[in-house]
């Protein structure tokens, strides 16, 4: 598994991460977006419910949940059509097995 992050402060843990998930993280280079692919995919699913230019003042925790929940049991063709939340808990039962 591995993991590609900006690089902003909010990844100044990754090495807690890499160890917790025992992943590879890697580093994209400042401005080369390509090189985070599922994170713009990811910004572009999340767009379809908050529109660019929307006022996050109006949003409520309530409906960030219900995006997350969304986005996390819709099947991806790169997940061979499983939902996120199936792939990630079977591993995880998999690990604790």
């Amino acid at each position: 598994m591995t993991i590609t992050a900006d690089n902003g402060k909010e990844f100044a843990g990754h090495e807690t991460i890499k160890e917790y998930l025992n992943a590879e993280v890697y580093f994209a280079h400042p401005y080369h977006s390509w090189e985070r692919g599922l994170n713009e995919n990811t910004n572009g699913l999340i767009r379809q419910y908050f529109t660019k230019g929307s006022g996050f003042e109006n949003i409520t925790d309530a409906d960030v949940e219900a995006v997350i929940h969304k986005l996390n049991h819709r099947p991806r063709k790169t997940l061979n059509y499983k939902t996120p939340h199936a792939v990630f808990f079977a591993e995880q039962e998999q690990e604790a097995a």
